[in-house]
């Protein structure tokens, strides 16, 4: 089912558990009476349940209703939706509930809204609201709650939670025990952290927010000026792409990249990377890879300028040509398809001052290395693009289970680069001179981007963005976002049209282009 959106100017924020509890305290405190929050928040779902659920397709629905206010929010949906001629039938296993909520069971009752202990009646419903919990759950679910959790989600039909799925933990998107796995969610004024992790992605189905207004100084009271964690917004993702070229501009002043990769095995790496740095329209590229590729990738990609380098019997890059001059560059990426022989490479590279972008091999040989303490007394820009299993071999003692936003974090405080942590929401981190660290999470994604070379199209596109973009005043992780943010909305597109498991990564460099001029028309 197609569900329409709408953003919300809140949709750049995202807030911990404590965090949300902290505005809603001062929500509360400021005059706001909880009774009337608590209708103002199930109006609007009831009206975006009501868009999307019609009467006539979804007469039955059942309600699970939970002890907090979140069960109150379910209640009201229920009465509201009772209201509009639906049959609604609750689910309410809890004996002790919060007093609001109680209330609203005590008028559902009075209204003649069926109500059961037993999930049983829920499971012969066409739509289920799941208001067991909400934000703040610590606790594994078990028991009956868990056994009707697990029933509801062996139905096939919609499941619709209120603010986030019944058995995720709100910061980290971690399944407590077990958890509905809901096909769309309505997350209630800021978007929670659970959303922005990858562990929670099979849980929330569609998710959108649900704006009641919350007033952006009590936000900006708790989160400060420059939130810790971000969501990328396409508004900020393409403004560094909006500003219009002068008239007198020339290939000279867009930027001069150079790209080292690829080797006889890998040998379509050197090639994807470089039609993603050609996207990015940067105004000069070069490409250095072993001898025996230059043809093919010149021909693959005539704009660019082709360089040769001495290889080893294995056909990877055995040393850059001493006439190769990495000070003439605006940025340097460096990595895809070079195998682990690309140790002296990346060493040679990590000496010069330019702006440094690392992936694939070029970041298995820094691990070699010792990340940390290689790149810790680098005074220039660096970027590292890792992949979970690449982030683990640099960050060992940080890549442990949990929270990825706090672990891309911490390696980008640790290390000094910029850190890009690719999966399904890609992260982002780095830390200011003053100390402070930013993640921001790129929200939106395809499957499609999960194909071998789709990773060298994302370094090709953001070295040719540094190249152009470090010279006009932009900053890195500004940069970042714009790149992740573009590859992937290229993903969304070309999946739209050609579907999931139609998008290699050559056609994914196809719908560069066509992805960004959706985004600025």
């Amino acid at each position: 089912m197609n569900i329409r959106q709408e953003r919300s100017p809140l949709d750049t924020y995202a807030v911990s558990a404590e965090q949300m509890t902290e505005i809603e305290s001062r929500i509360f405190a400021a005059g706001m009476p909880v009774e009337a929050l608590m209708e103002k928040v199930a109006g609007k779902i009831v009206r975006r349940v009501r868009q999307v659920y019609s009467r006539r397709r979804f007469r039955r629905v059942g309600v699970l209703v939970g002890p907090g206010h979140n069960g109150g929010d379910a209640l009201v949906v229920a009465r509201e939706l009772h209201h509009a001629g639906y049959a609604v039938i609750t689910y309410q296993p809890f004996q002790k509930t919060k007093p609001l909520t109680a209330q609203h069971a005590q008028y559902a009752a009075h209204l003649g809204i069926e109500s059961t202990g037993a999930i049983a009646p829920i499971l012969e419903c066409d739509l289920i609201i799941d208001g067991l919990f909400g934000f703040g759950l610590t606790r594994a679910l078990e028991g009956e709650i868990a056994e009707a959790v697990e029933a509801v989600n062996t139905l096939d039909v919609p499941v619709v939670s209120i603010d986030i799925p019944s058995g995720l933990h709100t910061d980290t998107g971690e399944v407590l025990g077990t958890a509905v796995c809901a096909t769309h969610t309505l997350c209630l004024g800021l978007w929670k952290l659970a959303f922005l992790q990858d562990n929670a992605l099979d849980y929330g189905g569609q998710a959108e927010l649900i704006d009641f207004d919350i007033p952006l100084s009590d936000i900006q009271a708790m989160l400060g000026d420059r939130p810790s964690r971000v969501r990328i917004t396409p508004e900020t993702a393409i403004a560094p792409l909006q500003a219009p070229l002068s008239p007198t501009t020339h290939k000279y002043k867009q930027g001069h990249g150079l790209l080292i990769a690829g080797s006889r095995p890998y040998r379509g790496a050197a090639v994807l990377a470089g039609l993603g740095a050609r996207g990015s329209g940067v105004g000069m590229l070069s490409i250095a890879v072993p001898e025996s590729l230059r043809e093919q990738v010149s021909s693959q990609v005539p704009e660019a300028l082709v360089i040769g380098c001495a290889e080893t019997a294995t056909g990877a890059i055995a040393q850059l040509p001493d006439t190769l001059n990495l000070q003439n560059y605006d940025a340097i990426a460096c990595g895809p398809g070079l195998t682990l022989a690309a140790e002296p490479i990346v060493r040679q590279v990590l000496k010069t001052d330019r702006p440094l972008l690392l992936d694939a091999d070029g970041l298995n040989a820094l691990a070699q290395m010792g990340a940390i303490e290689t790149l810790r007394d680098r005074p220039f820009p660096t970027v590292l693009t890792p992949h979970w299993g690449e982030f683990r071999r640099l960050f060992p003692e940080i890549a442990t289970a949990g929270d990825r936003l706090m672990m891309v974090e911490q390696a980008a405080i640790a290390s000094g680069a910029t850190v890009i942590l690719k999966g399904a929401k890609t992260a982002i981190a780095h830390q200011y001179l003053d100390g402070n660290s930013q993640v921001w999470i790129n929200p939106d994604s395809t499957p499609a981007l999960g194909r071998g070379g789709s990773g060298d199209v994302l370094t090709g596109l953001l070295g040719g963005l540094l190249a152009q973009l470090l010279r006009q005043g932009w900053t890195v992780e500004a940069i970042a976002q714009t790149a992740v943010w573009w590859h992937a909305q290229a993903g969304i597109l070309a999946a739209g049209e050609r579907t999931e498991r139609g998008v290699d990564a050559w056609t994914l460099t196809q719908y560069l282009m066509p992805a960004l001029a959706e985004a600025i028309s």
